[in-house]
């Protein structure tokens, strides 16, 4: 394990909220030519999945707000369909986040070659749960309140399943498991997470867009465009960040309520990294 220090990922130690934080963001800063650019494909996706009903129910950059109570409920299955597809490329980019985090609780730091090899990755049944995680969070936005819960207890699917090689059926059931241990501290930091890149997402979009406008740099019939990009490049940096905080909540909860730590310092050094960090392994 590697020793702890204030540039070390993941220090193999309980940590604070603002060391979680700062891990996540070290973590997604050392591997940052793969996150991102995976991230970036899917939020461009999302833009283009999403513009459909954003145009059937008229919304207009730079918040894509309804134009009114008359377009409220479709306008609310696009902030269901928008959480569902949130959830899902935070579930897809926490894949190669995960593994990448585990490898830094190891003192090794994976390459992009070692992340982007389907060896071991298991890419098949990450796509699987990504769809059924979506259908989740989808269903449990349209009452509204409820998305936090959803969104608490799914942090964990994607470290679940390629760094604790649980099966795809228990990923989700361990992913919550893991979130409401500790009074659900888990849960709870990953909604702290969401709420402040969120925060910065609107500040930085909104920003950004209103910028070129008031400076007359939007032409006419390219606001949409426009928007569409710089909420897929917004989004992209939050995708990524909130995938490699997932990672780091994961491990760190497996460190104070599984001992992980204790179990990494009595492990033999021919363990393979894979075999270290499975449950049960």
């Amino acid at each position: 394990m590697p020793e702890a220090g204030p540039t070390v990922v993941l220090p193999g130690r309980p940590l604070t909220v603002g060391e979680l934080l700062d891990s996540a963001v070290l973590l997604l800063r050392g591997h940052a030519s793969v996150l991102l650019p995976f991230s970036a494909a899917l939020a461009a996706g999302e833009q283009l999945v999403l513009l459909p009903l954003r145009t059937a129910v008229a919304a207009v950059p730079p918040l894509w707000w309804a134009p009114g109570l008359d377009g409220l409920a479709p306008y609310w299955l696009l902030l269901t369909v928008g959480a569902a597809t949130e959830a899902m490329i935070i579930l897809l980019v926490g894949n190669p986040a995960g593994r990448a985090a585990g490898g830094a609780l190891l003192g090794h730091r994976a390459t992009a070659g070692e992340l982007w090899r389907p060896t071991g990755a298991r890419w098949g049944a990450t796509a699987l749960l990504c769809v059924l995680v979506g259908t989740i969070m989808m269903l449990v936005s349209l009452p509204g309140p409820t998305w936090f819960v959803g969104f608490a207890l799914l942090g964990a699917v994607a470290p679940a399943l390629v760094v604790d090689r649980v099966t795809p059926a228990r990923a989700i059931a361990r992913s919550a498991t893991l979130a409401l241990r500790l009074d659900g501290r888990a849960g709870a930091l990953r909604v702290l997470g969401y709420l402040v890149w969120w925060l910065i997402r609107v500040g930085l979009g909104w920003g950004l867009f209103t910028g070129l406008t008031t400076l007359g740099l939007i032409a006419d019939g390219w606001a949409h465009a426009v928007a569409m990009l710089v909420w897929a490049a917004v989004n992209a940096v939050a995708y990524a960040a909130l995938a490699c905080l997932d990672a780091v909540i994961h491990l760190e909860t497996r460190i104070r309520t599984e001992g992980l730590d204790i179990h990494l310092s009595r492990a033999p050094a021919a363990r393979t990294p894979t075999d270290l960090l499975a449950v049960g392994g």
